[in-house]
């Protein structure tokens, strides 16, 4: 059985999200230099790598031009990562695949939030398809925070799953005091 101090439940969110900022940020610097916007470069029958900013929110919507519209956009990703704090004050120092997710969004949010402020627009370059039809571009920060999402809301859903029962019954159940067998005391039959 592994323990780790409650100062550990820092470095587990830390780590993480320090290594998923760092490279997502070599990831790009690398699209900046080597892709043109103009030249979609085949990787695989199903990757393109193609060079693009994205102004607004996810799939490009919520879209506007200018430094504006990316502060509101970095704005409003800091204020979306305030959830993520209370998950970490409520998970324990053993919690570590929920300590490990939260570092993913946090590094993958830092990420993209870095290109609003610095560029006005996040940079993307993985541009997944099958045949014609692509899925909108993507980057590292992005895959991140979506595999991040996904396992919180595994390991939350699985968590309350294993929740001790509280001995009440559910609705519908025909249990009506909260314990099996147990039903009113003097039945009255018609």
């Amino acid at each position: 059985m592994s323990f780790f101090p409650p100062k550990a439940k820092s470095v587990l969110v830390l780590c993480p999200a320090a290594a998923c900022l760092a490279l997502d940020l070599l990831t790009k610097a690398f699209a900046k230099a080597h892709l043109d916007a103009a030249i979609s470069r085949p990787v695989t029958g199903f990757l393109n790598l193609v060079l693009t900013h994205n102004p607004g929110a996810a799939f490009s919507l919520f879209s506007g031009d200018g430094q504006a519209q990316g502060l509101k956009m970095a704005g409003l990703a800091l204020l979306s990562m305030i959830p993520l704090f209370w998950f970490y004050r409520l998970a324990g120092p053993r919690d570590r695949g929920t300590l490990v997710s939260l570092g993913l969004v946090v590094g993958g949010a830092l990420g993209n939030v870095h290109d609003r402020l610095r560029y006005g627009a996040v940079v993307d370059f993985l541009d997944f398809h099958l045949g014609d039809r692509h899925w909108p571009a993507f980057n590292v920060a992005d895959a991140a925070i979506c595999v991040g999402l996904g396992l919180l809301i595994v390991l939350t859903v699985r968590s309350a799953r294993r929740e001790p029962r509280t001995g009440q019954a559910k609705p519908g159940r025909g249990d009506r005091l909260g314990r099996k067998g147990a039903g009113p005391k003097n039945p009255t039959r018609i």
